[in-house]
């Protein structure tokens, strides 16, 4: 790897998340420490992270499974000294190839081992910050936000007067689909519990439902696009709500299964999806700046804005996985340095 060509001098370590072993419960395998600083290929800019945020994402990396994540994650051990993925800062320093990018420049995007003071980052993984989010706010966008917009945008296929169906959409990916979904001009209907009805409202769906209260697929509306989140549905149950050329989209509904973890529901909804005039699916989340820059975009010009339910230091890394563990948060969680 070439050399970095820092904007500051200063020490050569970094404050870090670490994670030795592979666990479930964050307290157990999360901790604090000083580690090398990040070092930067040639088409790499080094970051020093203002924030940077969790997601479910995090806690596969962190336990290691399903044991399907483990030829990218390590396979005995984790390959990475954290877990950490989403993050928002200011380069510090870049490649000897980069372009477009300078020391000083306000950034986000996701990298690798984000849980820390600095991280190298892809160029076109980054993009130049939305000038109207906080730094803890930019945090929360990459990841969730991506995974929202190719669920319904480019997989659903989400048009102006569509009835859409959103479960889990008071969760880090659901609040940003909500919103997405509306901007694209259809009618949108939100399920959530009981306790986070409003914010869900509050964020522009049309109608929501209480799944603790009812069947919310046993109505009589059947929807154009259904962007399954969180629900675990059968896939017979979910056809039956699908119009006759309606879009299945899923896009999590993880079980605790140790080989695959759920994802055998996607696999089933893939193969049976040419048999029948529905599309039936799922995806995995590209994350590049090109996405990066229509989000921004769309910030910018007030139609989307993340959640955030709670700011907690890095320090506290392992209590902010443990919140999103416990199904409590309404949103994202950011981590701020």
């Amino acid at each position: 790897m070439s050399e970095p060509i820092t904007a500051t001098g200063g020490t050569q370590t970094m404050q870090a998340v670490v994670q030795e072993r592979y666990g479930p419960e964050p307290e157990g395998v999360l901790r604090m420490a000083r580690l090398s600083r990040a070092r930067i290929g040639p088409r790499e800019v080094l970051v020093r992270v203002r924030a940077s945020s969790v997601d479910r994402g995090t806690w596969h990396l962190m336990a290691g499974l399903p044991y399907a994540v483990r030829p990218v994650s390590g396979l005995r051990r984790p390959r990475l000294p954290n877990p950490g993925r989403n993050i928002a800062g200011v380069v510090e320093a870049v490649g000897s190839e980069v372009t477009g990018f300078a020391p000083g420049d306000a950034v986000y995007g996701t990298a690798a081992a984000a849980f820390a003071e600095y991280a190298a980052a892809r160029t076109d993984r980054i993009a130049p910050k939305p000038t109207g989010l906080t730094f803890e706010e930019a945090a929360t966008v990459p990841a969730s936000a991506l995974t929202a917009l190719q669920a319904v945008r480019d997989n659903g296929k989400v048009q102006e007067g569509q009835r859409v169906l959103i479960t889990g959409a008071s969760g880090g990916v659901g609040t940003f689909a909500v919103q997405l979904a509306r901007t694209f001009g259809a009618q949108v209907t939100a399920v959530a519990s009981t306790r986070k009805l409003d914010a869900v409202r509050a964020l522009g769906a049309d109608q929501v439902i209480d799944y603790t209260r009812g069947d919310f697929l046993s109505g009589p509306h059947r929807y154009d696009a259904i962007i399954d989140i969180a629900g675990h549905r059968s896939l017979r149950d979910l056809r039956r709500a699908l119009t006759p050329r309606g879009r299945l989209v899923i896009t999590g509904s993880e079980t605790n299964g140790l080989w695959l973890g759920g994802t055998d529901r996607q696999i089933r909804a893939q193969m049976l999806s040419p048999f029948t005039g529905q599309h039936l699916g799922t995806f995995i989340t590209s994350e590049h700046a090109d996405g990066l820059r229509d989000l921004t975009a769309l910030i910018d010009a007030g139609v989307l804005s993340p959640v955030v339910d709670r700011v907690y230091p890095l320090a506290e890394t392992a209590a902010a996985v443990r919140h999103l563990l416990d199904g409590r948060a309404t949103g994202k969680l950011a981590l701020t340095l």
